[in-house]
């Protein structure tokens, strides 16, 4: 495994960059992901994988009425690429106590937790605001009060009080009946994984079966006929639906497309002659939703509708270009 050194919990996630996985490095459209996609990257990295093999789900994608799907890597490619097994951690004690357990095991324990007690999220909710989200525990120290931690693109520790937070240890949160345990998982080393022409061939395998499951039809143009309704509420709905809905839509939609992009790259490295123009014109999907996220920024602190009729059309030919001809290399 890498040897990390967890920023200060004071530091921001751009710190500690030599020890980041690649895919978090360099220049990115889309800085971060969503916190499960980020947290894994990170972990593949942790195990001295390479995350670029398990981002065949990208092709997946497809607009769900009020969302994009919400992108998220594959246990079972994980499992078959790199010989790592997530399993479902059963909480019938303090998550503490299970934590503790599982890490003297050499596992490393995801969970859920409240941004509430994060000190690396310092700028949006430590102390301010309760949200939920997901966290990777490599070590624990119980007398110390003290664990490290991954977190979105960055690895931390924290103590004290918000050791007491994450494990809901305060009385007022201990004593909570109505409190539901969260949901854990821990992962583990199975088998050796996967190096050289056996990862890239398996990874390509993989790909195969994401691609019999893409879209059957569009999906930016069924976005596009929902979206002056969204623009509307968007117009009407205070500044925080604002946010919530360009996470759900042009964020999960835009570093979905770079992911793709960097995996196309990353194929093609090893001799697996993807067109260039397919990685292109990915990439041109992350770009275009987020100037279409700064316009609509524009739009609502303007209150004047913008229809982003020239992003649309530029995702929506994108797209076209894209995923059927990466259907056709491949199938």
């Amino acid at each position: 495994m890498n040897a990390r050194t967890p920023a200060d919990a004071s530091d921001s996630v751009g710190q500690d960059e030599a020890s980041r996985s690649v895919l978090h490095r360099g220049e990115r459209v889309w800085i971060e992901t969503n916190c499960y996609v980020d947290l894994w990257i990170e972990l593949l990295h942790h195990f001295a994988c390479d995350p670029h093999a398990a981002l065949s789900f990208t092709v997946t994608q497809a607009f769900e009425g009020d969302q994009f799907t919400f992108p998220k890597f594959s246990l079972d490619d994980i499992s078959r690429l790199y010989g790592l097994q997530a399993q479902e951690l059963a909480i019938y004690d303090a998550l503490e106590a299970h934590t503790c357990e599982q890490v003297k095991r050499g596992h490393v324990v995801v969970a859920e937790v409240d941004s509430f007690y994060l000190p690396d999220t310092r700028a949006t909710a430590y102390k301010q605001t309760h949200t939920k989200t997901t966290i990777g525990i490599d070590s624990i120290d119980a007398a110390a009060k003290r664990i490290t931690y991954f977190h979105n693109a960055g690895y931390f520790a924290l103590s004290g009080e918000d050791y007491e937070g994450v494990f809901r240890l305060m009385p007022d949160l201990a004593g909570d009946v109505q409190a539901l345990f969260p949901y854990v998982e821990f992962v583990k080393r199975a088998r050796p994984p996967l190096e050289g022409d056996a990862l890239v061939k398996r990874s390509i395998d993989l790909l195969k079966l994401r691609l019999l499951d893409r879209p059957l039809s569009n999906p930016i143009t069924q976005w596009r006929a929902e979206f002056p309704e969204h623009l509307r509420a968007m117009l009407e709905r205070d500044p925080a639906y604002y946010h919530l809905y360009t996470f759900n839509v042009l964020r999960q939609l835009g570093f979905n497309y770079e992911l793709l992009a960097k995996y196309i790259a990353w194929l093609n490295e090893r001799g697996a002659d993807v067109p260039v123009e397919i990685q292109t014109h990915a990439q041109s999907i992350a770009s275009e939703a987020m100037v279409m996220q700064f316009r609509l920024a524009r739009a609502r602190m303007r209150s004047r509708a913008d229809q982003c009729t020239e992003c649309l059309d530029t995702i929506e030919a994108a797209y076209e270009k894209t995923i059927e001809p990466l259907a056709a290399r491949f199938l």
